[in-house]
């Protein structure tokens, strides 16, 4: 297939890199011994900005910053954390990550904190490209397969030996999770939705017990993996870990079943993820697939199903809310009002209906 669906484009109009500050910099580390020479960026997701890195040498390497306008978010977009994390994974063993090369802190270089990592070649599968590549329902069954098994994998570490359980505090993690979503919602709130103050209280009402902590990822999709062009099965790296903590596993799984669209899901839902196409593993087999292999009971899983739903509706209400303040200029932030509704109606109906 030899086909790479993630190239980098022209930087956006505001949101350049003064390359003669970066250069400066780097130069006086001791990773970089030639000077970055092209500077592109990576179109996909509304979070932390990511740009390509090319060297005098012909290296490659990918940049991470927080979005313009989101110093208002607490708790959100920490490079610091997010750098953390990769050498922490790293250090535990787990390979399926780009390598983490070096973090400044010092504001003087871009105005915020960034890291630099390895880019790792391959292809990801993005809802809005992947559909006009004609992949079958056979690689998109072993793609499906191979994520719901390397989630599984990722939440089979051992927190204590591989000093993974000093990322978070697991204990009341559920209780945390819903009533600190809810108050990013009421701060980034923009327009009168009684539907969200309905699930924050279902939500509450409806609390597990908690299941014993693991590694979570908390933003698991297709989008945030890479894979090898000529086998979609296999993962060569996992991206995106801004939000890595430990907790109950199944917050993970809810948060990756809020992005799996199906085909009767509505545009907006669909455009988050490729999981409609044919071949594609439905929510249901993601379960009990994950189930299976986990040994985990996932009788309870619409709680964390709906709990995905309303911390991706927050999510999107706070992009939203910095397009509307005139934080960011990105364009494809304008009609995000219309995926706060759908979002948030369709954990209205999960809730309702009594399934995913």
């Amino acid at each position: 297939m030899n086909q790479n669906t993630d190239q980098p484009v022209e930087v956006r109009p505001g949101e350049e890199i003064k390359l003669d500050l970066l250069n400066s910099y780097l130069l006086d580390t001791e990773s970089f011994q030639s000077p970055v020479t092209e500077v592109r960026q990576f179109p996909g997701g509304y979070s932390n900005l990511t740009y390509l890195l090319k060297t005098q040498h012909g290296n490659e390497y990918v940049l991470r910053r927080p979005p313009f306008g989101a110093e208002t978010i607490k708790g959100g977009h920490d490079m610091s954390r997010e750098y953390g994390v990769l050498t922490m994974i790293q250090d535990a063993g787990y390979v399926k990550i780009p390598d983490p090369i070096l973090l400044c802190d010092d504001l003087e270089v871009m105005g915020c904190p960034f890291y630099i990592m390895e880019r790792v070649p391959g292809m990801i599968l993005r809802a809005q490209t992947a559909a006009k590549m004609s992949l079958t329902p056979a690689q998109l069954r072993g793609t499906s397969e191979a994520l719901v098994d390397n989630l599984v994998d990722l939440h089979s570490f051992d927190l204590e030996a591989t000093g993974l359980t000093q990322l978070g505090k697991p204990e009341g993690y559920i209780k945390r999770q819903v009533e600190g979503w809810y108050r990013r919602y009421l701060v980034a709130q923009t327009d009168d939705l009684p539907v969200m103050e309905q699930l924050y209280h279902w939500l509450t009402e409806n609390m597990p017990v908690e299941n014993k902590p693991t590694l979570i990822h908390n933003d698991y999709k297709y989008d945030n993996l890479v894979l090898n062009p000529d086998d979609l099965s296999q993962i060569l790296a996992v991206l995106d870990w801004e939000m890595c903590t430990v907790g109950d596993p199944l917050m993970d799984v809810g948060t990756a079943l809020s992005y799996w669209a199906e085909a009767s899901d509505g545009p907006f839902e669909r455009g988050f993820n490729l999981t409609w196409l044919p071949g594609n593993l439905t929510r249901r087999e993601f379960v009990d697939r994950y189930a299976e292999k986990s040994g985990r009971d996932l009788s309870n899983v619409l709680y964390y199903y709906v709990f995905g739903l309303f911390k991706n509706t927050v999510v999107i209400q706070q992009i939203y809310a910095r397009w509307k303040k005139g934080l960011t200029q990105d364009e494809r932030f304008a009609g995000l009002l219309i995926g706060i509704k759908s979002l948030s109606q369709k954990a209205r109906q999960a809730v309702a209906n009594d399934k995913m």
